[in-house]
């Protein structure tokens, strides 16, 4: 008797998170109208080309660089959604011949923190070619990635029957004040931002969704240290073999169908993973910190959060006696924080 009641309550969660994916979709289909084209070069992709997707907004102080590290990794075209810039974002991002971008004036927050208007383009453009979505602030490392651009990658991912590839976020940070320094746009920003903290990790499997849920790091530990359950989620799924019927549930943390966040064993091995080098805390976090809490659009709670942009405010110190200098993607490795897995 308890099998079949087991297999009831899978099916009806099976038939609940189909809805959800239907919802989601439909959700991006009505948002499509918020979009307005600014450079469309879509009809340059070709069938095998590696794509990356981006919700922006003044972000001039990265993207030179940010584009440019991942053209090395293997992308060939970015579309883009720029919301509201007024740093030179638009005039930059429409002079790249590889760029395509799209204009909103929407809400942030009302789009599930831009991801109804992606969604729409992965939906538009993605099919079938796997997809790389990031913030601007993030840079993606994977073991070989000097040597082994994307399609390599995704070659071995493809022939492990694979369409989906997890990574956990970084948080780095400098020595001194968040504020401190300055560094240019086409300058690495891990050059500046040079330290993370090495463990501090809590990792837990959400079962409905099938997804790793990481939390820790340096935002947990500067910030969320007395409500550590309301700490910045860690794991992503950012690079997918993407299909029309596919949908992001809450940014690139969670996906559904729900087979796609298994990007861990569950037999005790490794599967291959990589590392988000999140760059949040150039020089400029403390005036963007007090502008993101006036408009409240990156949080569903803002009050929650008005502290941690208090805090920020405030040019704290993240480095401690712990902090680890970064060095590269071997010392992730050796830390547990990427896996080379099978991949030799």
């Amino acid at each position: 008797m308890p099998e079949p009641r087991l297999g009831l309550r899978s099916a009806y969660l099976a038939y609940k998170l189909r809805l959800r994916r239907r919802a989601l979709l439909a959700r991006a289909f009505r948002r499509r109208h918020e979009l307005a084209r600014v450079i469309d070069s879509t009809a340059s992709i070709q069938p095998r080309d590696i794509l990356c997707f981006m919700c922006v907004r003044n972000e001039m102080q990265r993207l030179p660089f940010v584009l440019d590290h991942h053209r090395k990794l293997g992308v060939r075209h970015f579309l883009i959604v720029d919301n509201g810039s007024t740093d030179g974002t638009v005039r930059f991002l429409a002079d790249q011949p590889d760029v395509s971008l799209w204009q909103t004036s929407a809400s942030y927050k009302a789009s599930r923190f831009g991801m109804d208007w992606l969604t729409w383009l992965m939906l538009r453009h993605g099919h079938g070619h796997w997809c790389l979505t990031l913030d601007a602030d993030e840079i993606l490392v994977y073991p070989y990635w000097q040597t082994r651009p994307l399609p390599a990658l995704t070659d071995w991912l493809e022939r492990q029957g694979r369409s989906s590839f997890g990574t956990l976020t970084v948080d780095m940070y400098p020595k001194g004040p968040v504020s401190q320094g300055t560094i240019g746009p086409e300058d690495d920003p891990i050059a500046h931002l040079s330290w993370f903290d090495p463990g501090n990790y809590q990792v837990q499997v959400q079962p409905r969704m099938r997804n790793l849920w990481i939390q820790g790091g340096a935002r947990a530990r500067a910030f969320f240290a007395d409500q550590p359950r309301r700490a910045p989620t860690l794991n992503k799924t950012p690079l997918v073999r993407w299909h029309w019927r596919y949908a992001y549930v809450n940014s690139t943390h969670t996906l559904l169908p729900p087979r796609l966040n298994q990007v861990y064993a569950t037999d005790g091995g490794e599967l291959t993973s990589g590392v988000i080098l999140h760059t949040k805390f150039l020089p400029g976090i403390t005036d963007r910190s007090a502008d993101e809490k006036a408009r409240a659009e990156h949080f569903a709670d803002g009050a929650q959060y008005a502290a941690y942009y208090d805090r920020l405010t405030a040019d704290p110190v993240l480095h401690t006696a712990r902090s680890t200098r970064y060095t590269g993607w071997r010392q992730l490795e050796a830390l547990g924080l990427m896996s080379r897995g099978g991949w030799i």
